[in-house]
């Protein structure tokens, strides 16, 4: 009898990639990006690349929690069935709570692995068909009003269709640097504001007033997510369409929103949820008639791939927010999604991911190997 194939070796790799100019949001800033590369090795010969950015201020990961946590998982994953994730899920639930990030990495390298294995490109194992076109918006980080304006006329002039602004100080600070973007850009372009919890109730429904008369698509996480018993209430009163992001980490956070008619969409982030819960996530999204937006952290394009390939499962999820890879000031990964005119993502349609790190790069990191 031919022998069950198993997980027989995890590499986890720690990666600081300088970006091209600071990502500024109302949590604090970043001059790099922080990642972990998860790669899982079966007795069948095949492999599987996950990917994740912690963050400190939004899950309580950085690189040195994801190093002892991640080798931690490793242990209780070897000599496990990789194509059994359910269950693989569940095991690393059950050793140790919450570190969502870094259980991200090893669920999108089981999902690819799965994916190849069976011969068929991500989305297609999901479910899903690439038939139709994604797009992805480019973000405004925050400054002072000037900045922001100049930076949203140079995106605008590049060609994306969608700008994407963080905000998240106060009332009037916010106000002033929306009308200095309107101006700069002459209202003609779609805007997705983000204030990554950083109004109170009051300032987030005044300033979502203030701004009815903006061409808002939505506005992401207004307020602390600690706070979602009072979120019904500014949807309520908001003018401007409400996203859950911070607020909704899993299924079971997106069932209480749903219950609670907290929002009108869902951001759905793998750093947060995986595929697994993922998949969770946008089936009672599609239950309640649910629009959504599938996003990122800071990560490459390994994750934005997985990312892209998740999109592609629901006619549900209709915005895209994939452009941390472009100011990154290192690109390692062969393959994967490809960005074109006016933000436009291609999705590869090779087995799995059809993603992959550079070899070369690897070498360069610092790792950890579990066998």
């Amino acid at each position: 009898m031919a022998s069950k194939n198993c997980i027989r070796q995890i590499e986890i790799y720690e990666s600081r990639t300088r970006l091209k100019e600071p990502f500024i949001i109302s949590l604090g800033a970043h001059e790099y990006a922080e990642n972990i590369f998860v790669i899982i090795h079966a007795s069948n010969g095949l492999t599987g690349f996950g990917e994740c950015c912690p963050d400190l201020a939004i899950n309580g990961e950085n690189m040195d929690t994801c190093r002892v946590v991640g080798s931690l998982l490793a242990r209780h994953l070897l000599q496990q069935n990789p194509s059994d994730i359910g269950d693989c899920i569940r095991r690393m639930d059950a050793v140790i709570y919450g570190h969502s990030s870094i259980k991200s990495a090893f669920d999108m390298a089981l999902y690819d692995m799965a994916a190849r294995e069976q011969e068929m490109p991500l989305y297609r194992f999901l479910g899903g068909a690439n038939t139709r076109e994604l797009r992805t918006d480019y973000t405004v980080s925050l400054a002072d009003p000037a900045k922001m304006a100049a930076d949203a006329r140079k995106i605008q002039e590049s060609g994306f269709q969608v700008i994407k602004i963080k905000l998240g100080e106060n009332r009037q600070r916010d106000l002033e640097r929306m009308q200095s973007i309107r101006n700069a850009t002459a209202g003609s372009v779609p805007l997705r504001i983000d204030a990554n919890q950083g109004w109170d109730v009051e300032t987030a429904i005044g300033l979502l007033n203030d701004l009815k008369e903006y061409p808002i698509e939505f506005c992401e996480e207004p307020i602390p997510r600690w706070a979602f018993m009072d979120l019904p209430r500014v949807k309520r009163e908001s003018p401007i369409k409400i996203m859950a992001d911070e607020s909704c980490f899993d299924h079971h956070d997106a069932e209480r929103l749903i219950q609670l008619d907290a929002c009108d969409y869902l951001n759905l982030k793998l750093g947060k949820s995986g595929l697994f819960k993922a998949l969770k996530i946008i089936a009672l999204a599609e239950a309640a008639d649910m629009k959504m937006q599938v996003g990122g952290f800071i990560e490459t394009r390994l994750c934005f791939t997985a990312s892209a390939h998740l999109s592609l499962c629901s006619r549900h999820i209709e915005f895209s927010d994939f452009d941390t890879p472009l100011m990154l000031e290192e690109d390692p990964v062969l393959g994967g999604i490809t960005y074109h005119d006016g933000g436009r993502v291609v999705v590869p349609d090779e087995p799995g991911l059809g993603a992959s790190v550079d070899p070369a790069y690897l070498k360069t990191l610092k790792r950890v190997v579990i066998r």
